[in-house]
């Protein structure tokens, strides 16, 4: 009796290798692959790659910021690259000068101005979000349904405002926020910085993080506690649709082009992003830092498979794979709180 019970006593009073590892794996392991792809592939550290990196996980890590708040509710958006293209295309209609003028090009062009197309694009993201927390809540739908409707209602939107074309040749003033830079430091990335920061001092320091991490741990509890989970189901949605917005008017100004296709494929990173940083898929645990992290990551894994010369293919099957053994370890852990407690 005697020896198991010190036996449990230094096992519960001992270091926690499996809470470490949940807390820090996804850190440790970007540096890991990082000094990986570093000595197989010595240009990979080199800072024009490593701007590159930054550059490209900045766009889909706005959309993992926003999606950080819907996961941690137990939710998920799978129309955020749906929603992304309708909004770029809405954003680059604007900064032409309207519907009869979006395909015009060179000094003929005289649009509105990126101010009035950023908001018109952020204004199209936050509509779409607000759309589809009503139906979650209204309605009483699932949100993996109601998010695959939007998926398709998005794109269709996207392609009918399209046309069939592309919608490209914008103003310098709209270009730099995707190619300009502040010093050697790309404006996107300082936009994904300090929405990083807003985002992280919403969930940790405001009473509304705190209401989200309720609702998402447990939405009858907090319920009986006297919060409007409805209301704040709704607005977690109404965020990402405001970073769907926001990413859209930067990848457009990135890109110098606005089309239908835009975000194709940028749910299952943006998914793998949350996830993999230590957001749940069951709601309520996760930060911001891990979805930077995550982000960075993955950004770093695909980069360096295509310095490796490695098929698109086989990333796409990676990232499939991570995203199983992310949600597997989650699941894991999950269980083994609840045995703790």
């Amino acid at each position: 009796m005697t020896n198991s019970t010190e036996s449990d006593t230094g096992s519960q009073g001992g270091w926690d290798f499996f809470g470490f590892a949940a807390k820090f794996a996804p850190l440790i392991f970007l540096f890991i692959l990082m000094a990986v792809f570093a000595i197989v592939e010595p240009r990979f550290l080199s800072s024009v790659n490593l701007f590159n990196i930054a550059r490209q996980v900045s766009v889909t890590g706005l959309l993992a910021i926003g999606m950080t708040f819907v996961i941690l509710t137990a939710g998920i958006d799978l129309s955020i690259g749906s929603l992304l293209a309708f909004a770029g295309l809405v954003a680059a209609a604007v900064a032409k000068g309207g519907l009869s003028d979006r395909f015009t090009v060179g000094d003929d062009a005289i649009g509105f101005g990126w101010p009035l197309a950023a908001l018109a694009a952020i204004g199209v993201g936050i509509a779409g979000g607000f759309i589809q927390g009503l139906a979650i809540t209204k309605l009483r739908v699932p949100p993996f349904v109601v998010t695959l409707g939007g998926m398709s209602v998005f794109r269709g939107a996207a392609l009918l405002f399209a046309a069939g074309g592309p919608i490209s040749g914008f103003d310098p003033g709209y270009a730099w926020w995707g190619q300009g830079k502040v010093g050697p430091v790309p404006v996107p990335v300082i936009v994904f910085l300090v929405c990083a920061i807003a985002a992280h001092i919403a969930l940790s320091y405001m009473r509304f993080g705190r209401r989200v991490y309720a609702v998402g741990g447990n939405p009858e509890a907090a319920r009986l506690s006297g919060l409007n989970v409805n209301r704040i189901i709704v607005s977690v949605y109404v965020i990402m649709g405001f970073f769907a917005g926001l990413c859209a008017f930067v990848l457009s100004a990135r890109l110098n082009s606005a089309e239908a296709v835009a975000g194709t494929g940028y749910e299952l990173t943006v998914i793998a992003s949350v996830v993999i940083g230590g957001t749940s898929l069951f709601g309520g645990i996760g930060t911001i830092f891990g979805t930077v992290v995550g982000s960075l990551l993955i950004g770093v894994l695909l980069n360096g498979l295509v310095i490796l010369n490695v098929s698109s293919y086989i990333q796409q099957i990676i990232i499939g794979v991570i995203i199983v053994l992310a949600v597997a370890f989650d699941t894991f852990a999950k269980s083994r709180r609840k045995r703790a407690g």
